[in-house]
């Protein structure tokens, strides 16, 4: 049912971290539209902790149930504290709202087939022996959201000559300087495969550093992929079978 009275039809409320860059916003809904095409019972909205409308009050306004998915790749700051936060506010607001919170899109295997996807469309097939990769996060101040992205670095598919975990911020290595290490350390072919969700301030800064640095192909961030929207109605599902009104802490 599209009010949200029918588990079928509970809307989904998907919460981006948002972006002062138009692109971000544009990813996001192409990336919704992907789900609303995958899934047309369910109703889809959209939202933003920072930078862009609707809020997430906004966002859940005059609904009676919803499931609350964060549109980030790892549980850090945002997943942990802002978002649960603006949830609870939210529901202080509709005492009457019955919320499912899902969890974040990583780490979940078809990630990684979203970053080969994003390679291929580069020219760089999977799996390639003479092709190092630099596989690149936002970074975090939480210590296990930057952990999250070496375990990935570990157990990507075998095959290439190395995969190096990097950080856009911080922590250490930064993107250039793992490229760096790759070229001295005589990769034949350095790769850069952004883990980030849309374009933007990162992603822009990802691109020009590492090919400065020497990085011979840097791909796209991973935005509206089929693989994506899979994971986001994953989410959805499995936060279905879990009980109403718990958040987050």
């Amino acid at each position: 049912m599209a009010d949200g009275t029918g588990q079928s039809g509970v809307p989904l409320v998907a919460v981006a971290h948002g972006s002062r860059d138009p692109r971000a916003a544009a990813t996001v809904e192409a990336l919704l539209d992907e789900v609303r095409r995958a899934r047309p019972g369910v109703p889809v909205r959209t939202a933003y902790l920072d930078h862009s409308t609707p809020t997430l009050a906004q966002a859940l306004h005059g609904l009676r149930e919803a499931v609350v998915l964060p549109l980030l790749l790892t549980e850090a700051y945002h997943s942990r504290v802002d978002l649960p936060a603006a949830l609870n506010e939210a529901r202080a607001r509709e005492p009457r709202l019955r919320v499912r919170y899902g969890t974040t899109l990583g780490p979940h295997l078809l990630l990684s087939a979203t970053l080969e996807r994003r390679l291929a469309e580069a020219g760089v097939p999977a799996g390639d022996p003479d092709t190092a990769v630099v596989l690149v996060s936002a970074g975090s101040s939480d210590a296990r959201a930057n952990a999250v992205i070496a375990r990935m670095a570990r157990s990507w598919s075998p095959g290439w000559w190395a995969v190096t975990p990097a950080y856009a911020s911080a922590v250490d290595p930064s993107p250039e300087r793992a490229v760096a290490h790759l070229r001295q350390a005589g990769a034949p072919r350095v790769v850069v495969a952004p883990y980030l969700l849309a374009p933007g301030y990162f992603a822009d800064k990802v691109r020009r550093t590492t090919l400065a640095a020497g990085a011979d192909v840097v791909a796209d961030v991973l935005g509206p992929a089929p693989e994506l929207a899979q994971v986001l109605l994953e989410r959805y599902e499995a936060a279905l079978r879990s009980p109403a009104d718990v958040v987050a802490s």
